[in-house]
Order: C-alpha cells, then sequence, then structure tokens
C-alpha cells in the first residue's frame, strides 16, 4: 500500500479561515483511501457533499484529528438477507416490521453501510406449508419506504427484488412494484433441487432438513415436487423477470451460475451483475463476457463457502473478483476488505470491491468513491492488528455512528 503525503493550504482549508465557505466537517490527518491510491490529509465535507480531498494536515477548530486512522467510502451492500433476521429473530416468532427495519438499518450503520440493497424474495411457494416461502415482499418494501419518506432511516435504502424461478407466484408478486419503489436491482435465482447452489442433494439435505425438520420421505417428496415446479415454469418466469426488470429501471442479476453455459445464458438475458457463481469456470465465462463478479464476504472471511462452493479467496487469487457482499453478516464486508487487500496487497483496490464496483454496477454515479462533489458517505477506521474497528460513520454528511 502507498500512501502519499504533503502539506498544501488547499481553497476549502483557506476558506475555512477567514469564514467563507468554511466545511462543516474537517477530517484530517487521516489515511484517504482514493479509487486507485491511499493519500496523507485532510477531507472537508459540506453540506451532505465531499467538499475537498486535500493532502497535508490542518489544524481548525472544526477539526477532528484521525490520529492517522484510514477513511473510506461508505460501503455499497447489494446483496443481504440481514433483515429477515430482525424480522424472525427465531422460528416461528414475527417481529414488528417497523422496529425490525430499524435495527436493521442500525446495524449496516454500525459497520460503515451507508447504501443498501435490501434483498427481498419475490416468488411464493403457497401449495405447502413451508411457512419460508410466504408472500411478504410487497408489504415490506412498503414500510421500508414509509420509514425512509418520514426520515427514519440513517443510511439509503434501495430494493433488490430476488425473483425466485422456481415459485408459483413470481409474475403476480413482480406485477406489485412500480418505478417508484427504488428498486435497483432484480436478480434471477433457480433454486430447484439438483442445480446451481444445490446441485449436490447431500448439502440441500443438510439445510431443508435441519432448517425444517423434515423427514426423509417428506424431504424426497419436497425436491421431487420443487422439480417439477421448476420444469414447469422456468422459461416463463426467467422470460416475466427480465421484462419486469426492465420495467422497473432495474440492473438485472445472476444468483449462483454453476456452468458456463448457464452464463451463457445470464449474458443473453441482459445480466449485469454475477451474483456468487459457485465455480471458477462460472466465474472466469462472467469475467469473458464482461460481468462484474460478486462473491459473499462472509466466504473470504471463513476461508471457504459454506454450501460447499467455490472460495472466494481462489477467485479473487485468480484476479476473477470484482465485488464482495456482507450477504449474511453485516459486519463481515470490512473484515473481508482487509483480508482482500492482504491477498492483493493494494488496499484502495480492495476497498473498491465495496465501494465504486458496486455503485458502477448499480448506476449509482454519486457516492463511491471520495471525491470533490460526491455524496459525503465516509467511513472512519481504525486497524487492530487485522481486524478493522469502525471509528464514525458520516451519511450524506451526517454523523450517524
Amino acid at each position: 500500500m502507498m500512501t502519499r503525503t504533503a502539506q498544501t493550504d488547499a481553497a476549502p482549508v483557506r476558506a475555512a479561515r477567514t469564514g467563507k465557505g468554511m466545511p462543516d466537517t474537517v477530517l484530517t490527518n487521516a489515511k484517504i483511501v482514493l479509487e486507485n491510491e491511499v493519500i496523507r490529509g485532510t477531507l472537508c465535507l459540506a453540506g451532505g457533499t465531499i467538499q475537498a480531498v486535500d493532502q497535508g494536515n490542518v489544524a481548525l477548530p472544526q477539526s477532528i484529528d484521525c490520529d492517522g486512522d484510514i477513511l473510506v467510502p461508505g460501503l455499497i451492500e447489494l446483496h443481504t438477507d440481514n433483515l429477515e433476521r430482525h424480522i424472525q429473530p427465531r422460528p416461528g416468532v414475527d417481529w414488528p416490521h417497523a422496529p425490525a427495519i430499524l435495527a436493521h438499518d442500525g446495524e449496516l450503520a454500525s459497520t460503515g453501510i451507508t447504501t443498501v440493497f435490501d434483498a427481498l424474495r419475490v416468488g411464493s411457494v403457497i401449495t405447502t406449508n413451508r411457512t419460508n416461502y410466504r408472500r411478504y415482499a410487497r408489504p415490506l418494501a412498503t414500510e421500508i419506504l414509509d420509514l425512509r419518506a418520514r426520515g427514519a432511516l440513517r443510511i439509503s435504502h434501495f430494493l433488490h427484488l430476488r425473483a425466485e424461478v422456481c415459485s408459483e407466484t413470481l409474475l403476480d408478486e413482480l406485477e406489485e412494484f412500480t418505478e417508484a419503489d427504488r428498486v435497483g436491482i432484480l436478480s434471477i435465482m433457480d433454486h430447484t433441487p439438483g442445480q446451481r447452489q444445490f446441485r449436490e442433494l447431500d448439502k440441500l439435505r443438510q439445510y431443508v432438513r435441519g432448517k425444517h425438520g423434515l423427514s426423509e420421505d417428506a424431504f424426497q417428496q419436497h425436491v421431487a415436487a420443487q422439480q417439477a415446479l421448476g420444469d414447469r415454469v422456468r422459461t416463463a418466469h426467467e422470460a416475466g423477470a427480465v421484462a419486469h426488470a426492465a420495467r422497473l429501471g432495474a440492473v438485472l442479476a445472476s444468483h449462483d451460475d454453476t456452468t458456463a453455459a448457464q452464463v451463457r445464458a445470464s449474458a443473453r438475458l441482459g445480466v449485469r451483475i454475477a451474483e456468487f457463481p459457485t465455480t471458477i469456470e462460472a466465474a472466469r465465462a462472467s469475467r469473458d463476457h464482461s460481468v462484474p463478479v460478486m462473491m459473499g464476504a462472509p466466504n473470504l472471511v471463513r476461508g471457504g463457502s459454506h454450501s460447499g462452493n467455490i472460495a472466494a479467496a481462489d477467485l479473487a487469487e485468480q484476479e476473477l473478483l470484482d465485488i464482495l457482499s456482507s450477504d449474511f453478516i453485516p459486519g463481515s464486508l470490512l473484515s473481508a476488505t482487509v483480508r482482500l487487500a492482504e491477498i492483493w496487497d493494494d488496499l484502495a483496490r480492495a476497498v473498491s470491491t465495496v465501494t465504486a464496483a458496486p455503485a458502477r454496477a448499480t448506476r449509482l454515479a454519486d457516492r463511491g468513491r471520495i471525491e470533490a462533489g460526491l455524496r459525503a458517505d465516509v467511513v472512519r477506521v481504525a486497524l487492530s492488528g487485522s481486524l478493522p474497528v469502525v471509528r464514525n460513520v458520516w451519511s450524506h454528511g451526517r454523523l450517524i455512528g
């Protein structure tokens, strides 16, 4: 990691000294992570945006001495199931949604995430009693957007609709969303047993029987029913999901591509993000089609996939990893970034996988980098060995943690 330090007296600092155009917040004596390098200097925030990035340190009445801590752009999370844990903290326990959303929002803020695409499954199976397949996306989305409109949320929320192909209600549920719903991503998922993430039925057996307490006979019946359903609806549901993504203005993502053929099929649909490819073959094919590869931060932190798929570290070492997602552990995003910086020996490049790269993939041009004129989403991080410790978080220039 290269750090440049210089002593300058930039215009915003001079303005602050004269009382003209004074920044709201001045962060000095910091390692500032830019998109392609790390500098030592001062960051000025004003009116919800980044006013200036200056090399060198200043001593002003409103300055915050960062004592050499790292400043990174606010993290951008594209795929998280974290809200589900707050809504149903234990099996059979349905927690009130508004406080659950606030707790989810606060947890993300505490880990340095300032923009989130809340993942909501659309597509339910209503002919069985599996409660995790009930319809829930539309009312929950309405509650998230209502809290946002009321100014109750600390960070910026968009929606990520996870379109489950192997379902009975997908197209009906997608019809319930409009262009006003801040749907930024629509991912096409196919959890039909025997393919993609659950191509190994032993892994699926462990997951389903463990979570739902099914007998072996009941598990076999579940597999047969889901396979028949997937075969019946796959073509229509994929086409419908693509059409709805275009209608909503959402970026299209694939999910758990396993083979080069599946990647080619995803590319033909117009996919722009490859979520969690399960093999190096699929990751390499995604790169060949100029589709950025997103992997789970927990995979990188743990040293492997909990589903037995390709390790994120292997993809990083082969230059096949572009974006990290916290998936089901918000705090994993910064930890994985530090691990990635060690693999690549490049902090700026690692930080880009959780800031600039996800911003580009979702067409968010106003954030993801520390640059004058962009949103003042900034995180102050200290390192205790290899452990990142969040000191402060600013969202749109407002101190939220």
